[in-house]
């Protein structure tokens, strides 16, 4: 079974790329929503960020992800904190995951796939690209933000060229070349390149 993994920065488009797959009937591993939910469930995770930003951080067993985000966000040394906390418990998780999977090959969608060490271990990585100003536009109009604080969610990523090279392959997500096509051509690869020789 091939480890695929999709990454690409804030509004680029990767989510869309996943439910593509998904659509397709491949199991999809996303970073975000299942390190939300180790924050929530894993109990060694819940005693790691109690006790790097305190008790009161979750009410009734549920993270204050707001205010843990108000804090992470302003503060590097508290993000790198976090990150030290999520990252390999997510790492952890999603291997685990793909151990039960029984398709021909898996994606596991992070935004921070080379910045976690989440890349380790994937056979190929699919990043998905969109110019500056168009994923400015689409994370402002999504989450009803300005874009200096879309300015500086970036900041905190890889550059996207950077990103991009580091990537085997790319999806141009633009507006302007079929996104869909794309993915199909991926797919048949990957289905291809799944098979016993």
């Amino acid at each position: 079974m091939l480890r695929i993994g999709l990454t690409g920065g804030i509004g680029s488009g990767k989510s869309t790329v996943a439910r593509i797959f998904q659509s397709l009937g491949i199991p999809i591993y996303s970073a975000d929503v299942e390190a939300k939910r180790l924050m929530r469930e894993d109990e060694t995770v819940r005693r790691a960020i109690q006790q790097a930003f305190g008790t009161d951080i979750y009410t009734n067993e549920q993270p204050d992800t707001r205010r843990l985000a108000s804090i992470v966000f302003n503060d590097p040394a508290a993000l790198e904190k976090l990150n030290q906390i999520i990252h390999p418990a997510t790492i952890a998780d999603a291997k685990q995951w793909i151990e039960k999977q029984h398709s021909p090959y898996v994606v596991k969608e992070s935004a921070l796939l080379f910045e976690s060490g989440a890349a380790e271990g994937l056979d190929l990585v699919v990043g998905v690209y969109a110019p500056q100003a168009l994923r400015i536009k689409r994370v402002m109009q999504r989450e009803g933000v300005d874009r200096e604080t879309v300015l500086a969610r970036m900041k905190r990523q890889i550059d996207e060229e950077i990103k991009r090279r580091l990537c085997d392959r790319v999806v141009i997500n633009d507006e302007q070349q079929p996104l869909l096509q794309q993915v199909l051509d991926l797919h048949q690869e990957f289905l291809d390149l799944s098979k016993p020789v």
